[in-house]
This record gives structure tokens, sequence and C-alpha cells, in this order.
């Protein structure tokens, strides 16, 4: 059953919270009367993200893959805002060294992307149990999802994200609680800004393998992550979201630009 629309605000955890897909999650919450905790190890980026949150959230500095840091973030949430109604898993490392990566950078990888997403999981069913249920959403990739040249570490730890999710939902649906998983395409973030720097040539990048032609705004994701936290969503769980512009649509040929490049194929 769907929740009450009459109850109080949602209170939402999220991790990875300094992200700009966190941030603007974070204000879509709010602006619809929500209160959000985010938790991330950017130190620097507190003054944007507490100018964000205002007096309807919380930012804790800390890391994703210490338990009590994820008891923490729970914590918080309860006692600053009296409940906890989602949580959203958007911790990431990008590192990845191939066939190159070591047994100790492999084990980091997956501690950060996929480990830490389902203990924050375990820290949060009792309260969202308590509240009568809720919604989760971890935040995976298109690289789940395809092979990509130039990867491996990141794929497979994004793959696992949504085997987390399908095999969440079948465990805690007696519990009224939701899991599902976003796959975003290619997405300007502060990783593509320190690669990349200029958004229009990452536009440009991006137009080669998403049909739409472009990067998504960290909004765009933001607005699917919001719907599967919502009562929109009341009857979605065990399921992933793409928001990829059109990137798990396309096959070999792309938009065509093998064709453009060797014109006799």
């Amino acid at each position: 059953m769907p929740r009450d629309h009459h109850e109080p605000p949602t209170v939402t955890v999220v991790t990875g919270g300094a992200s700009l897909i966190s941030l603007a999650l974070a204000r879509r919450l709010i602006d619809g009367g929500g209160c959000v905790v985010l938790g991330d190890r950017n130190e620097d980026a507190r003054s944007e993200v507490e100018d964000v949150l205002g007096s309807n959230g919380v930012y804790l500095i800390g890391d994703v893959t210490d338990d009590a840091f994820l008891e923490m973030l729970v914590a918080t949430a309860v006692d600053c805002f009296g409940r906890l109604d989602g949580i959203v898993s958007a911790a990431v490392t990008f590192a990845d060294a191939m066939y190159d990566t070591s047994r100790e950078q492999w084990l980091e990888a997956l501690d950060i992307n996929v480990v830490s997403a389902a203990l924050l999981t375990q820290k949060a069913i009792p309260a969202l149990t308590e509240g009568g249920g809720g919604s989760i959403v971890y935040v995976s990739s298109i690289s789940g999802l395809r092979a990509q040249p130039h990867r491996m570490v990141y794929n497979v730890a994004k793959a696992g994200l949504h085997m987390l999710a399908k095999t969440g939902a079948t465990q805690l649906a007696d519990k009224r609680i939701r899991v599902n998983s976003v796959s975003p395409g290619w997405t300007w973030s502060r990783n593509i800004e320190a690669r990349y720097g200029d958004r229009a040539y990452a536009d440009a990048f991006a137009a080669e393998f998403q049909t739409l032609g472009r990067l998504a705004d960290p909004d765009e994701i933001a607005a699917g992550i919001e719907w599967l936290l919502s009562d929109g969503a009341s009857f979605v769980t065990g399921t992933d979201l793409a928001i990829d512009g059109g990137y798990s649509a396309l096959g070999p040929e792309a938009l065509g630009q093998p064709f453009e490049k060797y014109p006799t194929i």
C-alpha cells in the first residue's frame, strides 16, 4: 500500500552527498517539503552543500566504508527530523586500472560502490520499518549494463548494484520497503568537469553515443530518483530506471558514425 499522502514530509539519507546529482536531488526534496541528510568525504564542498540544505538538512563528513559513519547518517535523520523514509546510495569511486588493478584497489572499489550501499541499507532497515516502509535507490550506471573501452572495475561494481536492488526488493517487500536502481548515462558532474573542463566539449563527446546528443543535466537524473522515492512509484520495486539519453538503445553502429567515417561499409 502507498504511504498516506497526509503524513509529515519525507526524510531521506543520501551518500555521495556532495555530487551534483545528490545536490540536485536535495533541492528537489527540500522544495517538496522534505528533509535531507547528506553524507560525503568532500570537506571542500561544505559551504556549497550547506547553502543548498539551509535548515532543512544536515551535511556530515565521513567515509562510507566506515560502519559507524553509516550508522551516524541514519541516526542523524531520526534524531533531527524524527523519522526515515528513504535512502539513496550515490557514493562512488572511478578508480580503474582494468587488469592492472591490484587486489587492494578492487576491494576498495567494491567496498565504496557496492558494500557501502548494502550496509547502509542494513543500518536503515529498522528505521524504515518503524516508519511503515520506504524507498531505497542505488545510483548505478549504464556502465553496469554494458562493457566499455578502458573500463572494468567501475562497470563490475555498478553491475553489482543492479543485483543488490533486485535481491533487496525480494527480501524487503514484506516490510513495505521498495528497492530500485537508476542507471544514468553520461552526466555533467564534478568528475566530467575535471576530465573535460568545458561543457560544450563534453556534450559533443556524449553526442556520439547518446541519441539526444548531449550529456544529462544532474537535475534530470535527480528527477528520476525523486520519482522512485515517491508514492508515485508505489508499485515499482526491483527494477532499474535508465536515464541515459538513449545510450542503451544504440547498437554497434551508433548514430551512423561508422558509415560517416568509413563510407564503403
